[in-house]
């Protein structure tokens, strides 16, 4: 997964306010973000209301201050139960339609989302209820903005493999609709090699392969993702920093990590934003991607991730912000003809004339 090709030449001209106003209206992909993530506070009061259920917090505004997280864990307890209030096809299409409305506002031109089957399915909901709504969101974002879009299996890691492994089962009947899977939840004590038999699984039926690693998990994590797994992205991958020989191997097979820098810092992976790591990768050759993981509750969509990065970090220009960019076209599931599009359009953005015009 080379580059297919150098940065423009001129790019150390541009300003700082012009790089963050690009960053926010060059187009991008979208390849790490969790679509329950995406639940706002006024639509799960909404969903409530439409399926008559009393929510714990009395306003959006007071749902909103509980996202105090001191670490991930006590994100996905809150995460889980906002759940609840998916009841219904209806839910889910507005779920993933809102996401998908604003990601086209971000100049997103693809996404590719995570699902969490059994966060629903233990509640009786199943894939003929979730899995056509976030099909027809997806056909609607494509044919009203132009938004390409893939959908991701994820397995909840502090589940067993075998429910795993019945969860892929069962999905298959929707097949068509997803085009990998994923690993995510708590994971600390939860290795990626827990899942060996259900990521070879998915590897015999033709899926794609990534896996949440080096976040609050060990650089060693990171490795067993690839080797045991076969993933092909890492999602996350901020403790790879610990491992130099890991480091090597990452840049020398250009490896992408799907970084989440306002997400690591609500959940205290880093103290702030000054102090993500996220430079760093980028300069030792990572195949670094900013994305907004679960945006609702860490208060940011892909392009705030992007502008609050270089808003902290001087250090970071405009070549940093177009790599950033092309990645995350270039890491993409997508054909490589469509990726190929996708950057002769950023290439044609970052071009003097328009770059330098103030």
């Amino acid at each position: 997964m080379r580059s297919q090709g150098p940065a423009p030449k001129h790019l150390g001209t541009i300003s700082m306010d012009r790089t963050a106003d690009l960053l926010a209206t060059s187009p991008k992909a979208e390849l790490h973000v969790h679509v329950e993530g995406t639940l706002e506070p006024e639509l799960s009061f909404a969903l409530a209301r439409r399926n008559k259920m009393k929510l714990l917090y009395p306003d959006v505004e007071a749902l909103r201050r509980a996202y105090a997280f001191t670490d991930l864990q006590s994100f996905l307890d809150l995460y889980y139960a906002g759940a609840g209030v998916l009841r219904t096809e209806e839910d889910f299409f507005d779920l993933a339609w809102a996401y998908f409305q604003r990601a086209a506002r971000d100049q997103v031109v693809h996404a590719e989302l995570f699902f969490d089957p059994q966060t629903h399915t233990d509640r009786g909901i199943g894939f003929e209820v979730f899995m056509p709504a976030f099909a027809s969101a997806a056909r609607r974002a494509r044919e009203e903005f132009g938004l390409t879009s893939e959908w991701i299996l994820c397995f909840l890691r502090d589940r067993s493999e075998d429910e795993a492994l019945a969860t892929l089962e069962e999905a298959l009947a929707y097949r068509e609709h997803f085009c990998g899977v994923g690993l995510d939840s708590a994971e600390r004590g939860n290795p990626p090699a827990k899942f060996s038999r259900a990521f070879a699984r998915a590897a015999d039926l033709g899926l794609r392969r990534v896996a949440h690693a080096g976040e609050e998990g060990p650089a060693a994590y990171v490795r067993e993702a690839l080797d045991v797994l076969g993933a092909e992205r890492i999602d996350h991958g901020v403790r790879a920093v610990e491992d130099a020989a890991l480091v090597e191997r990452l840049v020398r097979e250009q490896v992408p990590l799907t970084v989440c820098p306002l997400s690591n810092v609500r959940l205290c992976v880093f103290d702030d934003l000054a102090q993500h790591n996220l430079p760093r990768l980028l300069r030792a050759g990572l195949k670094v991607t900013v994305n907004s993981d679960d945006p609702a509750y860490f208060g940011g969509y892909v392009s705030d991730n992007l502008v609050q990065l270089f808003a902290v970090h001087p250090e970071l220009g405009a070549a940093d912000a177009y790599a950033l960019l092309r990645n995350s076209l270039e890491a993409s599931f997508a054909p490589e003809d469509t990726k190929s599009a996708w950057i002769a359009q950023l290439d044609q953005l970052w071009q003097p004339a328009d770059t330098l015009a103030l």
